[in-house]
């Protein structure tokens, strides 16, 4: 996730009200120096899509959730060293981070494995300290050296030091070109040395080499390495000149992924109870180390809300992102947020509405593909402001886009609604499930869903199926009443289909004789008339309760 993005999306079933006011807030926050993007939360309508081929847009990309994870948290990036890096480098790079492990890789960034302090203190007790495997440069790094031959990159073989009296040195040592020796100023070993053409010297105390031993260990292809360290420092400090990778560090060790949700880690560290927990890819290259006290710095994601505050139509996960901002035209939810934010609230017929006043407000110029996006969404929320919703607010902003986007606006409104009208290559799931919500009365759940269309007996011809289906689901999701509108906007009504059990409600909601596929003159709106209508004739059996609520 980029720094400081901020997402800005509509509710969990888009339609072109919340699409239309994401891509133009998003657009108006970003021409106000905001890193902005819309999405959405799943896939459009239709009639969505006419609009958006119309006026050149792209369609956003669906965003899953705003759950924090692993990469929403300052651990340690870029914390690891290669496994062909030295000891030393590593000691280093630890101290210096204030951690006491780093992850292991390869020459490709994948993870090996894990090196520790305790690791180096257990190699240096128990490891083999003779035998030495390197290169030339981690010699010269760990021992401050100074370069004087060099004719091999890697170094290995056995290391010495010459603590015997020259004679004895010469006749029970056995030097060859994997010899590794460490020596001051004995020039007698010096020379016996180079003419038995060990593979490595090492000079300590900064002492000098005759120019006749130089000119035979550059003949015999000798490394030569001055140091100003003593001999027992050089001892000392020589292994840890050593690959990572021949000290035994760990190669099993429990990795988390840089997508993990951090409420699945916390299960991962209570049954592991490690300090240290290396990050890897899906690929697993390591990307760096999460130490615990890690997770208390935590950037959530930047979320702006439209057409919606309720978190029950938001994303999964709202409940762990940072609102920054809401525009909507519905009733208070239940969102909370930890400080003050942008909250942008208007009973008008849409949030199309809304934005193109923050245009006004900001004194932005509305490029002519944005009114046309706006223009759109006021037109599917107000129904072409045939809706009760509509406001005069909603009505002059119609006018006053029309004429930015040089549209005519009822013609584009029968377009979008022929767009959205293509019910004959939906199932009846699909349909049912277009633009579907759910509301709370008391501790009883309802199911509305809505749609337009032109010809509302593509549906009705097969409305039996309808039934059964709307029958079947409201059993298997405990709903007391699950409804499906078909919204005609020439004759300014519904058709209205409904689970067996609903019967008794929808009568006393609407008129006595109402039967299934029975149309509702005038009755256009889910918000306005069909929830309100449906909550009264509850109200006869019993008080409205506190938990009323749009889902």
């Amino acid at each position: 996730m980029e720094e400081d993005k901020i997402y800005i999306f509509g509710h969990k079933n888009p339609d072109t009200d919340s699409v239309c006011s994401a891509i133009s807030l998003s657009y108006l926050k970003n021409k106000q120096g905001f890193n902005s993007e819309p999405r959405i939360l799943s896939n459009i309508n239709d009639e969505t899509k006419y609009v958006l081929n119309k006026f050149k847009f792209k369609t956003p990309e669906i965003l899953n959730d705003v759950k924090l994870q692993l990469k929403d948290i300052n651990y340690h990036k870029g914390f690891y060293v290669n496994k062909k890096d030295c000891v030393y480098n590593a000691f280093h790079f630890m101290q210096q981070n204030n951690m006491s492990t780093v992850p292991v890789v390869d020459k490709n960034g994948k993870f090996c494995g894990s090196f520790a302090m305790k690791d180096i203190a257990k190699n240096e007790i128990l490891g083999d300290i003779i035998h030495l495997e390197t290169n030339y440069n981690h010699l010269l790094t760990t021992l401050n050296g100074k370069e004087l031959l060099r004719f091999n990159e890697e170094i290995c073989g056995n290391v010495t030091t010459c603590d015997y009296r020259s004679s004895t040195f010469q006749m029970h040592m056995l030097l060859n070109n994997k010899t590794i020796l460490v020596v001051g100023d004995r020039h007698s070993i010096i020379e016996y040395a180079v003419n038995k053409r060990v593979g490595t010297i090492i000079i300590t105390g900064d002492n000098e080499i005759k120019t006749e031993h130089l000119e035979i260990a550059k003949k015999n292809k000798i490394n030569l390495i001055q140091t100003p360290k003593t001999s027992l420092e050089v001892i000392l400090k020589i292994i840890f000149s050593s690959y990572v990778e021949n000290f035994n560090f760990v190669e099993q060790f429990v990795c988390v992924e840089e997508n993990d949700y951090i409420t699945d880690l916390d299960e991962v560290i209570l049954a592991t109870k490690h300090s240290y927990y290396p990050v890897v890819n899906n690929d697993n290259k390591c990307l760096g180390l999460l130490k615990l006290s890690d997770l208390n710095d935590r950037k959530l994601k930047k979320v702006i809300l439209v057409d919606h505050n309720e978190s029950s139509q938001s994303i999964e996960g709202i409940e762990e992102a940072e609102i920054v901002g809401v525009v909507d035209h519905h009733k208070l939810g239940n969102l909370g947020t930890t400080k003050p934010i942008n909250f942008r609230n208007m009973p008008v017929g849409s949030t199309c509405t809304i934005v193109y006043l923050l245009f006004k407000e900001s004194k932005i110029k509305i490029p002519e593909n944005i009114a046309g996006l706006l223009i759109a969404g006021i037109i599917s929320d107000t129904l072409l402001l045939k809706s009760p919703t509509t406001t005069e607010i909603d009505k002059d902003a119609l006018t006053n886009l029309e004429k930015i986007a040089n549209i005519d606006a009822e013609k584009l409104a029968m377009d979008m609604f022929k767009a959205n009208d293509s019910t004959k290559n939906k199932s009846i799931k699909e349909i049912v499930y277009t633009d579907f919500k759910t509301f709370n009365y008391d501790q009883k759940v309802i199911g509305i869903g809505q749609i337009t269309s032109l010809n509302a007996k593509n549906i009705l011809k097969n409305q039996e199926q309808y039934i059964k289906f709307l029958n079947k689901e409201a059993k298997d999701n405990n709903y007391e009443i699950m409804v499906l509108a078909i919204t005609d906007i020439l004759k300014n009504g519904s058709y209205i289909l409904f689970n067996d059990s609903a019967k008794g409600i929808i009568k006393l909601a609407f008129i006595d004789d109402v039967e299934e596929g029975y149309f509702l003159d005038g009755i256009v709106s889910r918000k306005k008339q069909i929830v309100p209508a449906i909550f009264n004739s509850y109200s006869n059996f019993g008080s409205l309760s506190n938990s009323v609520g749009e889902q």
